[in-house]
């Protein structure tokens, strides 16, 4: 992955003309990037993607390539913009600039394609939790148009690796968070995409529910699947992925592989180094018990 892009975006957002009007994703359209023998199509493509909420820019102007196969990290602070970037790239929120390619295909152009491509999973995803989980990801996998008889083979096949065939039966109401999580990935790949975007997937998660979801990924990406997770926890993520990104207030600060980032140190000095912000603790004396 890289934080340059092989070509500018169609347009940059005004940073000193805020109340100029933004050029919607899906109109005038940049040619995809383009890649030869020796730089295969990425798993996902972003050139100039920004986003801005009243006076607030959320993201700005990031461009990142995740190469098909990786199990790629998005690390940041809290606010750093993960979100709304994974959302604008998985066609969950429209983009004020920028273009989305996933395996080539337009996120914004051809959405319908590039969403057949990819399972997500959203930070603080809502489920239909009245169902039971058997319910939950059969639904999954109608909604994305599969026929019956290949959603029934595959449902049993990912409630097991999931080690929730015990609770096939039971309400997602009544699962753990570690479970709600499990069965949640389940939906995510019902239609076996070739990019998966995991937002936070192991927060609120057990270690044991973690440690079994971190194997699941890595069967994954071994099998030909791209992985792209956003976690703030540095040290999941050093020893998880093998490529990395950090954003910080809307902007890519370092990319490339975990060790090129990391440039010696652990992930987590070195995410201390870009992004700042440490301070020392003055006026809690109070606090000493001795």
């Amino acid at each position: 992955m890289s934080s340059h892009p092989s070509q500018p975006p169609a347009q940059q957002p005004d940073d000193q003309n805020p109340g100029q009007p933004p050029v919607p994703a899906g109109g005038a359209q940049a040619p995809a990037p383009a890649y030869g023998a020796q730089a295969p199509v990425p798993a996902l493509a972003v050139r100039g993607l920004a986003k801005r909420f009243g006076e607030k820019i959320a993201v700005n102007g990031v461009n990142l390539d995740v190469p098909a196969g990786s199990f790629y990290g998005l690390v940041g602070p809290n606010g750093a913009g993960k979100t709304t970037s994974l959302s604008m790239a998985t066609g969950l929120l429209r983009p004020d600039y920028g273009q989305v390619w996933v395996h080539g295909v337009d996120v914004w152009a051809e959405p319908l394609k590039a969403k057949r491509l990819m399972g997500v999973l959203p930070d603080g995803v809502r489920l239909f939790d009245r169902l039971t989980g058997e319910q939950l990801v059969t639904y999954a996998g109608l909604l994305r148009g599969m026929d019956r008889e290949t959603v029934a083979a595959r449902v049993p096949d990912l409630l097991r690796a999931m080690d929730l065939a015990n609770d096939a039966g039971t309400l997602v109401v009544d699962y753990s968070a570690g479970m709600t999580k499990k069965i949640a990935l389940a939906t995510a790949l019902i239609h076996a995409p070739k990019l998966l975007v995991l937002d936070e997937p192991f927060e609120a998660v057990d270690p044991v529910s973690a440690a079994n979801i971190r194997d699941i990924l890595h069967d994954y990406v071994a099998s030909g699947g791209t992985v792209i997770v956003s976690s703030h926890v540095m040290d999941l993520v050093q020893r998880m992925c093998d490529h990395v990104a950090v954003i910080a207030g809307g902007n890519v600060l370092a990319a490339g592989t975990v060790d090129e980032v990391r440039a010696g140190a652990s992930l987590e000095e070195r995410f201390v180094q870009l992004v700042g912000g440490r301070t020392q603790a003055e006026g809690l004396e109070w606090l000493r018990t001795s």
